[in-house]
Protein backbone atom coordinates (compact mmCIF):
# COMPACT_ATOMS: atom_id res chain seq x y z
CA UNK A 1 0.00 0.00 0.00
CA UNK A 2 3.19 2.30 -0.02
CA UNK A 3 3.54 5.12 -2.34
CA UNK A 4 5.97 5.04 -4.79
CA UNK A 5 9.63 5.51 -3.83
CA UNK A 6 10.47 9.31 -3.48
CA UNK A 7 6.43 10.20 -3.24
CA UNK A 8 5.74 11.18 -0.15
CA UNK A 9 3.86 8.37 1.91
CA UNK A 10 0.61 9.16 4.35
CA UNK A 11 2.14 9.84 7.99
CA UNK A 12 0.00 9.24 10.93
CA UNK A 13 -0.52 10.89 14.28
CA UNK A 14 -2.45 8.28 17.09
CA UNK A 15 -3.38 9.20 19.78
CA UNK A 16 -4.77 6.68 21.81
CA UNK A 17 -4.05 4.25 25.27
CA UNK A 18 -1.76 1.89 24.87
CA UNK A 19 -1.23 -1.33 27.15
CA UNK A 20 2.26 -3.09 28.01
CA UNK A 21 0.67 -6.36 27.78
CA UNK A 22 -1.81 -7.10 24.89
CA UNK A 23 -3.48 -5.63 22.27
CA UNK A 24 -5.52 -2.34 22.39
CA UNK A 25 -5.58 1.32 21.18
CA UNK A 26 -2.28 2.13 19.76
CA UNK A 27 -1.14 -1.47 20.40
CA UNK A 28 -3.64 -2.97 18.20
CA UNK A 29 -3.22 0.06 15.37
CA UNK A 30 0.27 0.62 15.29
CA UNK A 31 1.63 -2.67 13.55
CA UNK A 32 -1.39 -3.19 11.00
CA UNK A 33 -0.77 0.25 9.66
CA UNK A 34 2.96 -0.38 9.25
CA UNK A 35 2.71 -3.06 8.08
CA UNK A 36 0.57 -1.55 5.11
CA UNK A 37 3.12 0.92 4.75
CA UNK A 38 1.81 3.83 6.55
CA UNK A 39 4.51 5.57 9.02
CA UNK A 40 3.19 6.46 12.32
CA UNK A 41 3.73 8.79 15.49
CA UNK A 42 1.99 7.60 18.41
CA UNK A 43 1.14 9.31 21.25
CA UNK A 44 -0.12 7.34 24.10
CA UNK A 45 -3.14 8.65 26.12
CA UNK A 46 -2.60 5.85 28.82
CA UNK A 47 0.14 3.78 29.46
CA UNK A 48 -1.53 0.65 31.46
CA UNK A 49 0.22 -2.96 32.42
CA UNK A 50 -2.87 -4.18 30.63
CA UNK A 51 -6.33 -3.15 29.31
CA UNK A 52 -9.10 -2.73 32.17
CA UNK A 53 -10.78 -5.98 31.25
CA UNK A 54 -8.55 -7.89 34.13
CA UNK A 55 -9.09 -7.63 37.68
CA UNK A 56 -7.17 -5.31 38.14
CA UNK A 57 -4.41 -3.04 35.93
CA UNK A 58 -1.71 -0.05 36.84
CA UNK A 59 -0.57 2.77 35.07
CA UNK A 60 -0.49 5.99 34.15
CA UNK A 61 -2.68 8.41 32.24
CA UNK A 62 -1.42 11.58 30.11
CA UNK A 63 -2.70 15.02 30.91
CA UNK A 64 -3.26 18.02 28.76
CA UNK A 65 -0.58 20.04 29.34
CA UNK A 66 1.44 16.78 28.82
CA UNK A 67 0.18 16.20 25.73
CA UNK A 68 0.10 19.93 24.39
CA UNK A 69 3.60 20.18 25.42
CA UNK A 70 5.00 16.39 23.12
CA UNK A 71 2.88 17.77 20.13
CA UNK A 72 4.38 21.54 20.48
CA UNK A 73 7.75 19.77 20.64
CA UNK A 74 6.99 17.93 16.99
CA UNK A 75 5.95 21.44 15.53
CA UNK A 76 9.37 23.20 16.72
CA UNK A 77 11.02 20.75 15.09
CA UNK A 78 8.91 21.10 11.73
CA UNK A 79 7.63 17.54 12.52
CA UNK A 80 3.52 17.48 12.21
CA UNK A 81 3.42 17.57 8.76
CA UNK A 82 0.94 14.51 9.01
CA UNK A 83 -1.53 13.28 6.48
CA UNK A 84 -3.90 11.77 9.22
CA UNK A 85 -4.66 12.06 12.48
CA UNK A 86 -6.08 8.87 14.45
CA UNK A 87 -8.14 9.11 17.69
CA UNK A 88 -9.14 6.78 20.22
CA UNK A 89 -9.34 6.28 24.24
CA UNK A 90 -9.64 9.90 25.21
CA UNK A 91 -10.50 9.85 29.18
CA UNK A 92 -10.12 13.47 30.12
CA UNK A 93 -11.55 17.00 29.23
CA UNK A 94 -8.50 18.75 29.27
CA UNK A 95 -6.71 15.56 26.94
CA UNK A 96 -9.54 16.46 24.88
CA UNK A 97 -9.06 19.89 24.46
CA UNK A 98 -5.84 19.42 23.56
CA UNK A 99 -6.64 17.27 20.56
CA UNK A 100 -9.16 19.84 19.39
CA UNK A 101 -6.06 22.16 19.53
CA UNK A 102 -3.99 19.85 17.87
CA UNK A 103 -6.73 18.68 14.91
CA UNK A 104 -7.04 22.39 14.43
CA UNK A 105 -3.68 23.18 13.73
CA UNK A 106 -3.15 20.15 11.63
CA UNK A 107 -6.01 21.27 9.56
CA UNK A 108 -4.87 24.41 9.00
CA UNK A 109 -1.29 23.03 7.76
CA UNK A 110 -2.20 20.83 5.32
CA UNK A 111 -5.49 21.39 3.32
CA UNK A 112 -5.74 17.41 2.28
CA UNK A 113 -5.56 15.95 5.97
CA UNK A 114 -7.62 13.54 6.71
CA UNK A 115 -9.19 13.52 10.81
CA UNK A 116 -10.26 10.05 11.64
CA UNK A 117 -12.53 9.81 15.00
CA UNK A 118 -12.74 6.05 16.87
CA UNK A 119 -15.11 8.19 19.39
CA UNK A 120 -14.70 5.26 22.14
CA UNK A 121 -17.23 6.34 24.66
CA UNK A 122 -18.56 3.20 25.64
CA UNK A 123 -20.54 -0.28 25.07
CA UNK A 124 -23.15 -2.85 25.78
CA UNK A 125 -25.13 -0.07 27.41
CA UNK A 126 -22.32 1.12 29.62
CA UNK A 127 -20.45 4.60 29.34
CA UNK A 128 -16.31 4.14 29.76
CA UNK A 129 -15.75 8.59 29.84
CA UNK A 130 -17.70 10.49 32.43
CA UNK A 131 -20.76 11.57 30.89
CA UNK A 132 -20.05 15.41 30.14
CA UNK A 133 -17.02 14.03 27.71
CA UNK A 134 -20.09 13.19 25.58
CA UNK A 135 -21.18 16.47 25.25
CA UNK A 136 -17.84 17.45 24.58
CA UNK A 137 -17.45 14.86 22.00
CA UNK A 138 -20.86 16.18 19.76
CA UNK A 139 -19.66 20.00 20.25
CA UNK A 140 -16.02 20.28 19.67
CA UNK A 141 -14.50 17.19 18.33
CA UNK A 142 -16.93 15.64 15.73
CA UNK A 143 -17.44 18.51 14.02
CA UNK A 144 -13.62 17.97 13.10
CA UNK A 145 -13.62 14.55 12.20
CA UNK A 146 -13.65 13.88 8.53
CA UNK A 147 -14.04 10.44 9.54
CA UNK A 148 -16.20 8.59 12.20
CA UNK A 149 -16.45 5.18 13.65
CA UNK A 150 -18.77 4.95 16.49
CA UNK A 151 -20.30 1.56 17.93
CA UNK A 152 -23.97 1.39 17.87
CA UNK A 153 -24.15 2.70 21.68
CA UNK A 154 -22.05 5.49 21.02
CA UNK A 155 -24.05 6.88 17.75
CA UNK A 156 -27.25 6.67 20.13
CA UNK A 157 -24.99 8.92 22.61
CA UNK A 158 -23.76 11.45 20.17
CA UNK A 159 -27.35 11.67 18.61
CA UNK A 160 -29.02 12.23 21.68
CA UNK A 161 -31.82 9.72 20.47
CA UNK A 162 -32.27 7.46 22.60
CA UNK A 163 -31.93 3.29 21.68
CA UNK A 164 -31.80 2.52 17.62
CA UNK A 165 -34.69 0.01 16.67
CA UNK A 166 -33.83 -0.27 13.53
CA UNK A 167 -31.23 -0.19 10.45
CA UNK A 168 -33.65 2.44 9.06
CA UNK A 169 -33.35 4.53 12.22
CA UNK A 170 -29.47 4.03 12.34
CA UNK A 171 -29.08 5.94 8.79
CA UNK A 172 -30.83 8.64 9.86
CA UNK A 173 -28.99 8.82 13.09
CA UNK A 174 -25.69 8.75 10.88
CA UNK A 175 -27.03 11.43 8.60
CA UNK A 176 -27.48 13.50 11.80
CA UNK A 177 -23.88 12.72 12.15
CA UNK A 178 -23.04 14.15 8.61
CA UNK A 179 -24.66 17.27 9.40
CA UNK A 180 -22.15 17.79 12.32
CA UNK A 181 -19.46 17.71 9.91
CA UNK A 182 -17.64 14.41 9.37
CA UNK A 183 -18.22 13.13 5.12
CA UNK A 184 -17.55 9.47 6.20
CA UNK A 185 -19.50 7.24 8.88
CA UNK A 186 -18.74 4.10 10.01
CA UNK A 187 -21.08 2.26 12.47
CA UNK A 188 -18.54 -0.70 13.57
CA UNK A 189 -21.09 -2.89 14.90
CA UNK A 190 -25.17 -2.94 15.36
CA UNK A 191 -26.53 -4.91 18.17
CA UNK A 192 -27.50 -8.74 17.26
CA UNK A 193 -31.28 -7.58 17.03
CA UNK A 194 -30.87 -6.12 13.84
CA UNK A 195 -28.72 -8.42 11.80
CA UNK A 196 -30.14 -11.73 10.73
CA UNK A 197 -29.65 -14.96 12.83
CA UNK A 198 -25.43 -15.41 12.60
CA UNK A 199 -24.73 -12.46 10.70
CA UNK A 200 -23.28 -9.11 11.77
CA UNK A 201 -23.37 -6.32 10.32
CA UNK A 202 -21.25 -2.85 10.11
CA UNK A 203 -23.18 0.12 8.67
CA UNK A 204 -21.50 2.84 6.59
CA UNK A 205 -22.59 6.35 5.05
CA UNK A 206 -20.36 8.52 2.86
CA UNK A 207 -21.50 12.19 2.33
CA UNK A 208 -18.80 13.74 -0.25
CA UNK A 209 -19.72 16.88 -1.65
CA UNK A 210 -18.93 15.72 -5.29
CA UNK A 211 -21.16 12.63 -5.33
CA UNK A 212 -24.27 11.51 -4.54
CA UNK A 213 -24.49 10.31 -0.71
CA UNK A 214 -24.80 6.60 -0.51
CA UNK A 215 -24.92 3.71 2.81
CA UNK A 216 -23.71 0.59 2.41
CA UNK A 217 -23.80 -2.48 5.02
CA UNK A 218 -21.02 -5.14 5.19
CA UNK A 219 -22.20 -8.25 6.14
CA UNK A 220 -20.20 -11.45 7.59
CA UNK A 221 -20.53 -14.13 10.09
CA UNK A 222 -21.14 -13.74 13.73
CA UNK A 223 -18.70 -15.73 16.24
CA UNK A 224 -21.36 -16.21 19.23
CA UNK A 225 -19.98 -16.78 22.82
CA UNK A 226 -16.71 -15.04 22.76
CA UNK A 227 -15.74 -11.24 23.08
CA UNK A 228 -13.01 -9.55 21.97
CA UNK A 229 -11.28 -6.35 23.32
CA UNK A 230 -9.18 -4.17 20.82
CA UNK A 231 -11.30 -4.92 17.39
CA UNK A 232 -12.68 -1.69 17.48
CA UNK A 233 -9.28 0.15 17.49
CA UNK A 234 -7.99 -2.45 15.00
CA UNK A 235 -11.34 -1.79 12.98
CA UNK A 236 -10.30 2.00 12.80
CA UNK A 237 -6.57 1.75 12.04
CA UNK A 238 -7.53 -0.46 9.05
CA UNK A 239 -10.46 1.50 7.21
CA UNK A 240 -7.55 5.13 7.46
CA UNK A 241 -5.46 2.79 5.86
CA UNK A 242 -7.61 1.10 2.87
CA UNK A 243 -9.59 4.31 2.55
CA UNK A 244 -6.40 6.68 1.84
CA UNK A 245 -5.81 3.77 -0.54
CA UNK A 246 -9.47 3.82 -1.82
CA UNK A 247 -10.63 7.23 -1.08
CA UNK A 248 -13.63 7.71 -3.35
CA UNK A 249 -15.10 3.96 -2.04
CA UNK A 250 -15.25 3.74 1.65
CA UNK A 251 -17.20 0.62 0.99
CA UNK A 252 -14.37 -1.45 -0.62
CA UNK A 253 -12.15 0.13 2.09
CA UNK A 254 -14.78 -1.35 5.32
CA UNK A 255 -15.15 -4.49 2.96
CA UNK A 256 -10.86 -4.87 3.34
CA UNK A 257 -11.03 -3.98 7.14
CA UNK A 258 -14.19 -5.95 8.36
CA UNK A 259 -12.71 -9.08 6.47
CA UNK A 260 -9.16 -8.63 8.26
CA UNK A 261 -10.45 -7.87 11.65
CA UNK A 262 -13.05 -10.90 10.97
CA UNK A 263 -9.69 -13.21 10.53
CA UNK A 264 -8.06 -11.99 13.36
CA UNK A 265 -11.03 -13.00 15.76
CA UNK A 266 -11.04 -16.30 13.82
CA UNK A 267 -7.15 -16.81 14.54
CA UNK A 268 -7.60 -15.63 18.46
CA UNK A 269 -10.92 -18.26 18.94
CA UNK A 270 -9.13 -20.79 17.74
CA UNK A 271 -6.36 -19.96 20.06
CA UNK A 272 -8.15 -19.61 23.04
CA UNK A 273 -10.34 -22.68 22.32
CA UNK A 274 -6.86 -24.56 21.84
CA UNK A 275 -5.59 -23.40 25.05
CA UNK A 276 -8.48 -25.19 27.23
CA UNK A 277 -10.92 -24.18 29.43
CA UNK A 278 -12.77 -21.29 30.41
CA UNK A 279 -11.72 -18.20 27.87
CA UNK A 280 -9.86 -15.40 30.22
CA UNK A 281 -8.89 -12.05 29.13
CA UNK A 282 -5.52 -13.05 29.05
CA UNK A 283 -6.25 -15.96 26.46
CA UNK A 284 -9.23 -13.33 24.33
CA UNK A 285 -5.90 -11.00 23.62
CA UNK A 286 -5.91 -10.75 19.72
CA UNK A 287 -3.46 -12.72 18.08
CA UNK A 288 -2.41 -9.67 15.87
CA UNK A 289 1.28 -10.61 14.99
CA UNK A 290 -0.07 -14.28 14.18
CA UNK A 291 -2.03 -12.86 11.85
CA UNK A 292 0.54 -10.86 9.44
CA UNK A 293 -0.33 -12.33 6.61
CA UNK A 294 -3.89 -11.57 7.06
CA UNK A 295 -3.31 -8.36 7.31
CA UNK A 296 -1.22 -7.72 4.30
CA UNK A 297 -3.40 -10.02 2.40
CA UNK A 298 -6.98 -9.93 3.18
CA UNK A 299 -9.49 -12.73 2.18
CA UNK A 300 -13.16 -10.80 1.78
CA UNK A 301 -14.96 -14.35 0.22
CA UNK A 302 -17.11 -14.19 3.55
CA UNK A 303 -17.84 -10.43 3.54
CA UNK A 304 -20.52 -8.96 1.74
CA UNK A 305 -21.04 -5.39 1.11
CA UNK A 306 -24.47 -4.21 -0.45
CA UNK A 307 -24.64 -0.41 -1.25
CA UNK A 308 -27.72 1.95 -1.53
CA UNK A 309 -28.63 5.46 -2.27
CA UNK A 310 -29.75 7.61 1.01
CA UNK A 311 -32.90 6.54 2.42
Amino acid sequence: MGDDVGKPGPVVLSIQSHVVHGHVGNKSAVFPLQLLGIEVDAINSVQFSNHTGYASFRGTKLGGTELSDIFDGLQANGLTRYSHLLTGYIGSGAVLDSVTRIAKQLKAENPEFVYVCDPVLGDNGKLYVPPELVARYRSDVIPLADVVTPNQFEVEQLTDGGPIKSIEEAVGRMAKLHAMGPRTVLVSSLDEELCNEGEMVLLGSHAATDTTPYTFTVTFPRIKDFYFTGTGDLLAALFLAWLHRYPTEPHKAAEIAVATVQAVIVRTRAACVAAGGEPTPRTRELKLIQSKRDIEKPDTSNVSVVCRPHL
